[in-house]
């Protein structure tokens, strides 16, 4: 049987969003954002992260750089309990590599979780900072749609379209019923 899942953008949900964050050095968790990512295991929701990653694109950090901070994240995760099941990510820009199908607000990094991870998409949650990260999960069949203040501005669209806006990431689980 699927397992839903909670849906997470990094930067301005994860962390805060300090411009093409690639080291650690600029890398600021979030306050809550531990709590938050253990209720949702807690829960019964798979945990995955899925971010747009521009810099790379642009040449302003390498994938290796990426690679290198997203490991160093994922052991800060797993050193409070908390283990990503998916960390997936689109190093494309549409000006500098082209179009893809990856880069939000298309849905191809939630599919791909989807597929690989055996997710329940009607019962999954995506948590954003920008209406990109909502109209992915929107275009793969995610209902619930949580936008964060702790990022971007929160936009009229935006609004909208989300279940909910919420101060941060910390508030979310109080949302949530168990699986």
């Amino acid at each position: 049987m699927s397992t839903p899942a909670v849906f997470v953008d990094r930067d301005g949900v994860i962390n805060v969003d300090h411009g093409y964050v690639s080291n650690q050095d600029d890398f600021e968790f979030i306050d809550g954002v531990f709590e938050a990512c253990l209720a949702f295991k807690e829960k019964g929701y798979l945990l995955v992260m899925v971010t747009n990653q521009a810099g790379i694109a642009r040449g302003l950090y390498t994938e290796d750089d990426f690679q290198s901070l997203t490991e160093w994240m994922d052991w800060n995760f797993v050193d409070k309990g908390v283990e990503f099941d998916g960390l997936y990510y689109c190093p494309h820009h549409p000006d500098f590599t082209g179009k893809c199908d990856c880069r939000k607000p298309k849905p191809g990094m939630l599919l791909d979780a989807q597929k690989f991870l055996d997710i329940d998409m009607q019962r999954s949650v995506m948590i954003g900072d920008k209406v990109g990260d909502l109209q992915a999960a929107h275009a793969a069949g995610v209902p619930n749609l949580y936008l964060v203040r702790t990022g971007k501005a929160i936009t009229e669209q935006g609004a909208a379209l989300a279940t909910k806006v919420l101060d941060s990431i910390a508030d979310v689980p109080a949302e949530l019923s168990n699986v």
